[in-house]
């Protein structure tokens, strides 16, 4: 198995958790506080942009290394 296909996986790995921890979160304090939502989403967004350039990263890695 290719260093690069073994590196994207722990990546997709790791964004698919990180994302679902960032949702459920945002659920939660939503549920919460509902007139706050307006100001988390916002930052959710954000932060999964910032998840999955991550990922994307990965993957050009991968391609280039392979």
């Amino acid at each position: 198995m290719s260093l690069g296909i073994l590196a994207l996986g722990i990546a997709c790995l790791g964004v698919a958790i990180g994302e679902g921890f960032m949702i459920a979160n945002m659920m939660q304090a939503a549920a919460r506080q509902p007139e706050i939502l307006g100001k988390l989403q916002p930052l959710m967004f954000l932060g999964i942009a910032f998840m999955e350039g991550t990922f994307f990263v990965t993957l050009a890695m991968a391609m280039v290394l392979k």
